[in-house]
């Protein structure tokens, strides 16, 4: 039995983020050259990348800074 679908005025506009494009504002992290969760500001994307190290220790994760446009390790 198909599930009936929302109507088009109903369903909210997704956001997509692709992961070849750089942001241009916030923080990202950058897990293996590829952009992936994006953050307003530096501390909640450095909370997340450290917890992320700590689960996949043999991920390389870098922190994207969109306003000086640098990728910074964790520290």
């Amino acid at each position: 039995m198909r599930k009936p679908s929302a109507p088009a005025d109903e369903s909210e506009p997704r956001i997509v983020q692709r992961a070849d494009v750089a942001p241009i504002d916030g923080f990202s992290l950058v897990v293996d050259g590829h952009f992936k969760t994006h953050y307003d500001d530096q501390n909640a994307a450095q909370k997340a990348g450290a917890e992320l190290l700590g689960r996949f220790p043999m991920l390389q994760i870098l922190i994207y800074d969109a306003a000086t446009r640098t990728r910074s390790p964790l520290p």
